[in-house]
């Protein structure tokens, strides 16, 4: 025979002839794979197929199977091999009567790249037998070729799909058959669309398993791609989804993690800002990786990077042992717009947006990442404390579209804050106070002027540590602690703006003012004196200086201001550049919670930031 698949299936015609003992297909790939490797990076060979299975897997594209080679061999119940001709010690994979190979439901994936769906509906098809005869028959006379077919149970529609050269045919033939019905305004005008893809998952395996059809579509929601259509024959072999054709690479790499089919699941980070936090995250993240595939079958691919200049995308993952030189190198212009377009042009599976600035810019784009269903991860205080509506915004939509907006680093760096909210919450706690120490900056200066050093030689001291901003009038501001404050409040669920909170400066304004971080420091001797004084009266009355955030929310006394702690005080025991907050739930009347622990660093905030994208990657590949 001529065409394509001529020698396969020549050669399944005549081993069924000759009643062979099997049949061998020597090709160019290891057999038949779970899903197409050009498309699926972790496809792998099944070591055996039913007939049916492959057949469905060809219908639905799978190139390895010409499908007519398949009906003469499983006439005669011969095994069919397809083997690689250049490894012929490879098993490669057996298609027989049955499929005994592999422990999965699921036993394959497989495409159609192009399709599109032609919908016919009106209250005139409801209860009226012949519809589908009328329907399909005009079709089939007319030569066109239906690919899958799903109707509701109320009958008041059906839809088909096609190949997208015959779509227009497939219309006027439908328009035609039902023009009658049109007339009578019992049929509306047939709905034709394009630029679809049918993705089908296909096991013999399928019908015994339950929620098989509940994971497909939750794997799909996390990863944002939209569901058009779905069609499942009773016999529960295939269940096929219609999605948009720019989603279907994303569909077909975010199923074949689902049903574990891969060995490692993989999650795609993007990453904006590589200064001391980004870097940091970068070495931890590939210092872990070993670790994380070994342990916990995870693969974190960075496969986006900027910083103010440049940006560089890699979708098999970026270097990282010289993403440095790549990004100075092959990096093009940096402009968050086209970063996020970009982003969304790979549409890869499983994506985190890491925002590791401080730049309200960008987080003027969260929604615009979180609408594409890319989770977002981010120590930026900026979108979290911002004007409750759009913050609200942010979670409703996160929410909405299935993915995650997380920033627990925002409060206490790496310290399990909010997540501890978020836990007695959803406990059934309600939350009655919060009071702490919320910047480690400011904790390491009162702790440090107990020793009888001076105000501003402190405050020097910090900021040669780096314990501060480069200028130290952002920490001494409070400005920090209020929008950690406002957090931590909407957490409880109080929509507190930030102009709710009384803030009692913890220096004159004049300071403020100075035109430099010198000039600041030289009016800063000013306040030793006064600031001596202070620490002296708290210690003649054993009691210590904190400069305190607190939040009650019965009384409604929201403040920030320095306060002398008295002993009994779990805040009095504070050392060092430690941050405490102190919650108060219903239940812990008595003792109250404490979450004490290191928040300055760009090792803590890092280690908070792993943490939470770990966290987003277990539950987007889970």
């Amino acid at each position: 025979t001529w065409g394509v698949g001529a020698s396969d299936y020549t050669a399944a015609l005549l081993g069924a002839a000759l009643d062979a003992e099997a049949i061998e297909i020597w090709t160019y790939v290891y057999g038949v794979l779970t899903a197409d490797p050009r498309r699926v990076r972790n496809a792998f060979t099944l070591p055996s197929l039913s007939y049916a299975e492959a057949m469905e897997l060809s219908h639905f594209g799978a190139k390895v199977i010409y499908p007519p080679t398949i009906q003469p061999a499983m006439a005669r119940n011969i095994p069919l091999y397809i083997r690689n001709t250049f490894n012929p010690d490879f098993a490669g994979t057996c298609i027989a009567q049955h499929n005994n190979g592999h422990e999965h439901a699921v036993t394959g994936i497989s495409s159609i790249n192009a399709i599109a769906l032609i919908t016919l509906q009106g209250s005139g098809l409801v209860g009226v037998p012949g519809t589908a005869a009328r329907l399909f028959g005009a079709l089939a006379r007319a030569g066109i070729n239906i690919i899958l077919i799903t109707q509701g149970s109320s009958e008041q529609s059906i839809t088909f799909a096609v190949r997208p050269e015959q779509a227009l045919a497939a219309g006027e033939v439908a328009e035609t058959e039902f023009r009658t019905e049109r007339a009578q305004g019992l049929v509306e005008a047939v709905r034709i669309e394009e630029e679809l893809a049918a993705v089908a998952i296909v096991g013999e395996q399928m019908r015994y398993r339950p929620g098989i059809a509940g994971r497909l579509f939750e794997a799909l929601g996390k990863n944002g791609i939209n569901v058009v259509a779905i069609a499942q024959g009773s016999s529960e072999l295939n269940i096929s989804v219609v999605v948009r054709q720019q989603d279907e690479t994303k569909a077909l790499n975010a199923v074949h993690e689902a049903f574990f089919l891969s060995d490692v699941k993989i999650v795609h980070l993007f990453m904006v800002g590589v200064g001391l936090i980004g870097s940091t995250l970068i070495r931890q993240i590939r210092r872990q990786s070993n670790y994380l595939r070994e342990k916990q079958s995870l693969e974190v691919r960075i496969v986006g990077l900027a910083n103010s200049r440049k940006m560089l995308f890699n979708a098999e993952g970026i270097a990282l042992d010289r993403w440095r030189e790549a990004l100075d190198e092959l990096g093009s212009p940096m402009e968050i717009g086209a970063y996020i377009r970009r982003m969304n042009e790979l549409n890869l599976s499983n994506s985190i947006f890491l925002d590791n600035t401080a730049n309200k810019h960008i987080t003027e784009h969260y929604h615009q990442i979180l609408d594409a269903s890319i989770s977002i991860s981010t120590p930026n205080k900026i979108a979290a404390s911002g004007p409750y509506t759009q913050f609200k915004a942010l979670k409703d939509h996160a929410e909405r579209r299935g993915v995650q907006f997380l920033y627990e680093t925002n409060v206490g760096a790496g310290l399990p804050v909010i997540s501890t909210l978020q836990d007695l919450i959803g406990a059934g706690d309600e939350i009655l106070q919060i009071q702490g120490v919320l910047s480690g900056s400011l904790s390491y200066l009162f702790n440090n002027l107990q020793d009888g050093q001076t105000f501003s030689r402190v405050v020097q001291n910090a900021a040669e540590l780096g314990l501060t901003e480069p200028d130290p009038r952002e920490d001494l501001s409070g400005d920090d602690v209020l929008r950690k404050l406002v957090i931590l409040a909407r957490e409880t669920g109080l929509p507190l703006e930030a102009a709710d909170v009384a803030v009692e400066p913890l220096l004159p304004p004049a300071l403020f003012g100075a035109p430099d971080v010198d000039a600041f420091y030289r009016l800063l001797k000013a306040e030793d004196e006064a600031c001596k004084q202070r620490v002296e009266a708290a210690g003649r009355k054993h009691t210590r200086l904190r400069f305190i955030a607190a939040l009650d929310r019965k009384a409604r006394k929201d403040h920030i201001g320095l306060r002398e702690i008295k002993a009994e005080s779990p805040l009095f025991a504070l050392k060092g550049s430690d941050n405490m907050i102190v919650i108060t739930p219903d239940s812990y009347l008595d003792r109250p919670m404490v979450v004490r622990g290191p928040s300055v660093g760009e090792n803590v905030t890092d280690a908070g930031e792993f943490a939470e994208g770990l966290q987003i990657g277990n539950y987007l590949s889970s």
